[in-house]
């Protein structure tokens, strides 16, 4: 899937799910590479990587 579709992706999902939207691909990235999905897994990855740079850092 090309970056500007991963994007498109994360940011809806970050928008629908809020704090939970890495967890949510995260999980769904997972059911994909236990069901041996490989295309589709590594999607939900990238889309877990970009949720994750969306986000800021946390303050401690």
């Amino acid at each position: 899937m090309e970056t500007a579709k991963v994007m498109e992706y994360a940011r809806s999902l970050l928008n629908a799910h809020g704090d939970k939207a890495q967890a949510e691909a995260a999980q769904k990235a997972a059911a994909h590479e236990a069901a041996g999905e490989a295309d589709e897994a590594k999607t939900w990855r990238a889309i877990e990587d970009a949720i994750r740079q969306m986000r800021p850092p946390h303050q401690g």
